[in-house]
Order: C-alpha cells, then sequence, then structure tokens
C-alpha cells in the first residue's frame, strides 16, 4: 500500500496559476505578432486615432493618448517587422516552454529559468533607462515565476529516479499526473 499523495500547497497552486499565465502571455504575444504582420503602419495609426478620439476630444493634452498616438506615428515597416518577429518568437518559446513544465518534462525547467531570467536582466536594463510601474510589477511578477519553478524543479530532481522514466527522445519526463492531482501535489514548501 502507498502512501496518501500530499495536498496541493498554496505555492503549488500559484505555481500552477503563474506558468497558465505565461501561456496566456505566449498566445497574446502570438497574436500580436501576427497582427503586426497583417496590419500595416498606416492602419496602426488610424487605429489609434479612432480609439483615441473621444478622448482627446475631452482633454487635448491626455498623456495616455497621446503617448498612443506618438508611438503608432512613428512606426514604419521596419520597426512592425521587428516587433513581429520579436513577438512571434517570444510568444513561441514561451508557449512551447510553459506547455513542457506543465507536462513535467524536466529539461524545460532550467530552459524556462534561463528564458526568463534573459528577460529580467533586459527589463532591468529598461527600467534604469526609463522606468515605469507596469515593467517594474512584470519583472516582478517574473521573478516571482523564477523562484517558484526553481522550487518545483527542485521537489521533482529530488524525487527517486524510480519514479521518472524514459520518453521517446531520451528526456526524463515525470509520470503523468493522476486527474485527482492536477495541480502538482507534492511536498511542503
Amino acid at each position: 500500500m502507498s502512501a496518501p499523495e500530499p495536498r496541493p500547497t498554496l505555492l503549488d497552486r500559484t505555481f500552477f496559476v503563474s506558468l497558465i499565465l505565461k501561456g496566456l502571455d505566449g498566445v497574446l504575444e502570438l497574436v500580436g505578432g501576427i497582427l503586426l504582420l497583417v496590419v500595416t503602419p498606416a492602419q496602426i495609426g488610424a487605429i489609434a486615432r479612432f480609439l483615441t478620439q473621444h478622448e482627446l476630444s475631452e482633454d487635448p493634452h491626455d498623456l495616455i493618448a497621446n503617448s498612443v498616438l506618438h508611438l503608432a506615428g512613428s512606426l514604419n515597416v521596419s520597426v512592425t517587422l521587428f516587433g513581429a518577429i520579436y513577438l512571434l518568437l517570444h510568444g513561441v518559446v514561451k508557449v512551447v516552454l510553459v506547455w513542457a513544465v506543465l507536462r513535467d518534462h524536466l529539461w524545460a525547467y532550467p530552459w524556462l529559468i534561463a528564458f526568463l531570467l534573459v528577460f529580467i536582466v533586459y527589463q532591468g536594463y529598461e527600467l534604469v533607462v526609463a522606468f515605469s510601474w507596469g515593467l517594474l510589477l512584470l519583472t516582478a511578477f517574473d521573478i516571482f515565476v523564477v523562484y517558484l519553478t526553481w522550487r518545483e524543479y527542485g521537489i521533482h530532481r529530488a524525487r527517486p529516479r524510480r519514479a521518472t522514466n524514459q520518453t521517446d527522445n531520451g528526456t526524463n519526463r515525470l509520470p503523468a499526473r493522476k486527474p485527482s492531482d492536477q495541480m502538482g501535489g507534492h511536498g511542503n514548501g
């Protein structure tokens, strides 16, 4: 008779929700990248003018509306192409890594950590150059996700070797979770 599975902790559930949010963010980046490929800079400018016209009619000096218009007006084909490629690559990597971690592929944990650390460093640089509360919150969230991913990776690596099996490509993969264990229930933490 085997010991009952430990119940998921708050950190386990938080890790699961954080991964889902990162995955959804990756999907939104893919959608944004595709949109940048099919929508011209002129069309983006027209959409920005349409979306800000009401606000600017009430307050012609509105900071956000004027910033959106300025940003849309500074777009050209090379900027939108760069943005599209950036969003598509970033989105694909994020979706693949989140999917692999949710499927308990051990190789994905260090890759997700490294991927997030690269962007944390970049975001830190951007915060020094041009501070933004939104970017600060995103960076703090990414640091928290790195901590949770590191914690989960340590828990999975500490499991006895017999708890892992080999996938077709030879990489370690944890056994499939039981339906009652959807949120990664394991040790305390």
